[in-house]
């Protein structure tokens, strides 16, 4: 819940594997950036109409991710 409140306040920017990491689960967690990917591979399973192809938890190749409301 702390991971979709956090994209949703940051919506639109693109934020590092690390940016979520510390946000989330803050910086004494001793876990591995993968973490974040399970995660937002987890609310895409829930939210995406085809979490195969996201529309709103958006990947940004190499850097992170973007959450976008609007798709468009």
């Amino acid at each position: 819940m702390k991971l979709l409140k956090f994209l949703l306040r940051s919506e639109g920017r693109m934020l590092s594997r690390a940016q979520i990491l510390d946000a989330v689960w803050g910086s004494d967690y001793f876990g591995t950036e993968r973490t974040v990917d399970n995660f937002i591979n987890r609310l895409r399973s829930k939210f995406e109409p085809d979490p195969k192809a996201p529309r709103h938890l958006v990947t940004v190749r190499g850097a992170g991710y973007r959450f976008a409301r609007r798709v468009g």
